[in-house]
């Protein structure tokens, strides 16, 4: 399907700074943001996320315009550079905390967590608390809730930059490949021209 997802001249101006952009993707495709820090791919993506206002423009996803949705209602996910864990919650019912919001049971929600931990290689950490845990190993817990919700949109802002470099590689191959398998949509942000290629299908680059 063309255009399952079309940003259409979304723009947002500070006093130093004008951000403008339009892309198009079909369901299922990778596409990567590339360019230097400061160059607005991070807030292209906060825009489309819902998080920035953007000043004009607008955004569809799947026949529908969310340009004006909250972030909760856009239907997207989006894994951020820091790790957003809930501190309180174990490593299992962080990745369900989704599931369990849009209606799943704990039993459900738990299953599907069980899941995502083997495919991140994290068996045995289901009852461990996000204190406990490194920073790669913290990252892969987001990344499995953000994707454990299948989201229509999934949008990623450099969300493997804090790894090392072995964890960084087969975290890029993994994600590829859960992508390719799974079908979903997929946007990337990312200064790394290597990881771009790696995860996209197609790379837009910005500057």
């Amino acid at each position: 399907m063309k255009n399952y997802f079309e940003v259409i001249c979304l723009r947002k101006s500070w006093p130093m700074k004008d951000v403008e952009i339009s892309l198009e993707m079909e369901k299922g495709e990778a596409l990567a943001l590339l360019g230097p820090s400061g160059c607005g791919k991070s807030s292209a993506l906060r825009m489309i996320a819902g998080l920035l206002t953007p000043d004009s423009g607008s955004i569809m996803l799947d026949g529908i315009d969310i340009t004006s949705l909250s972030p909760g209602k856009r239907k997207t996910g989006m894994v951020f550079q820091e790790h957003a864990l809930f501190p309180h919650l174990s490593v299992e019912d962080n990745i369900g905390y989704g599931l369990v919001a849009g209606g799943a049971g704990r039993k459900e929600s738990r299953k599907k967590a069980a899941e995502w931990l083997e495919l991140m290689g994290l068996e045995g950490f289901a009852k461990r608390r996000p204190e406990s845990l490194s920073g790669g190993e913290k990252q892969r817990v987001s990344l499995a809730r953000t994707l454990a919700v299948e989201p229509l949109l999934v949008l990623f802002d450099e969300p493997l930059s804090s790894l090392d470099a072995g964890l960084r590689a087969r975290l890029q191959e993994e994600l590829r490949s859960r992508q390719r398998e799974a079908g979903y949509t997929a946007l990337y942000v990312t200064h790394d021209e290597q990881e771009a290629e790696i995860l996209a299908d197609r790379i837009i680059r910005m500057v």
